[in-house]
């Protein structure tokens, strides 16, 4: 008896076709709003990076309670602050009430403009 396999289905045929969208109308901004005004609101978080330390494995091992990782910036340095990684401010630390704090030193050009203070 011959030995053949049923042949394969064949593969069921695709249909694309481009979507229908209805037209978007721009909504009326509430007089003294903005476009914005959805969106403050919406929280978002601020990362403030006091610095780095580039460490072998071997040492990064050997860290434990009480370890001290000297950081490659200066006390009094300024500090970056981000928003998803992008950096959009640099800051100094202050203690208020006896919590770390930062005080905005710089906001940083969003694409090429010049830094405020």
């Amino acid at each position: 008896m011959p030995d053949t396999a049923p042949p394969e289905p064949a593969p069921p045929q695709v249909v694309a076709r481009q979507p229908e969208f209805s037209q978007l109308e721009p909504r009326p901004v509430a007089a003294g709003g903005s476009s914005l005004d959805s969106f403050r609101d919406v929280p978002i978080t601020v990362t403030a990076k006091l610095g780095h330390a580039v460490l072998p494995i071997a040492e990064i091992l050997r860290l434990g309670p009480g370890s001290v990782v000297e950081l490659e910036e200066g006390v009094g340095q300024p500090i970056e602050l981000t928003v998803r990684g992008v950096p959009f401010a640099t800051a100094e630390v202050v203690v208020v009430d006896d919590h770390f704090a930062v005080r905005i030193k710089t906001l940083l050009p969003p694409r090429g403009g010049r830094p405020e203070s």
